[in-house]
């Protein structure tokens, strides 16, 4: 068996209910989701997930053929690896007092990071990228003290014109 990761896009009608539907066939199914992100696209009446999963070629076809069957997916499309725009968001918040504040700051400078909030004794950054950008500056920042933490999951879309 050769586990692999995957990455849908999958374009949805944007109404209540689809993503509970998606997410419970995984679950029926006995499939896991490692990363799920939904949000509406250009038009409003239709939302795009992007889903990560794992497992072999017969998985694969397997979730894509039980997603077709469900009324409100649109269309699948199993996003290639190299031919794929990965992305990322987290927010982070770390302890950051006085005498520690500028080697976060020039952290938050070399990962292109962006501060959002600036208290007494926290800073929070707002980083995008691919996943192991993120968790390299998680690492970097983890011996200042990491008060909060929180990551979108992954997003994708392929290059080019489709």
């Amino acid at each position: 068996m050769n586990e692999r990761h995957f990455t849908l896009g999958v374009l949805v009608d944007n109404k209540y209910g689809v993503l509970t539907r998606v997410s419970s066939l995984f679950s029926r199914r006995g499939f896991n989701i490692d990363s799920l992100t939904v949000g509406e696209t250009d038009d409003p009446a239709v939302s795009r997930m992007t889903v990560v999963s794992s497992g072999d070629d017969h998985t694969l076809d397997q979730i894509v053929k039980q997603l077709l069957k469900l009324v409100d997916v649109r269309n699948i499309t199993v996003l290639e690896p190299d031919s794929t725009v990965y992305r990322e968001l987290m927010l982070i918040k770390v302890k950051a007092k006085a005498g520690k504040r500028t080697e976060i700051m020039e952290a938050v400078n070399v990962f292109r990071a962006n501060v959002v909030d600036l208290a007494p004794d926290t800073l929070t950054a707002e980083l995008t990228g691919s996943s192991s950008k993120l968790d390299a500056f998680i690492e970097y920042v983890r011996p200042f003290g990491i008060e909060e933490l929180c990551r979108t999951g992954i997003t994708a879309m392929s290059r080019g014109k489709k």
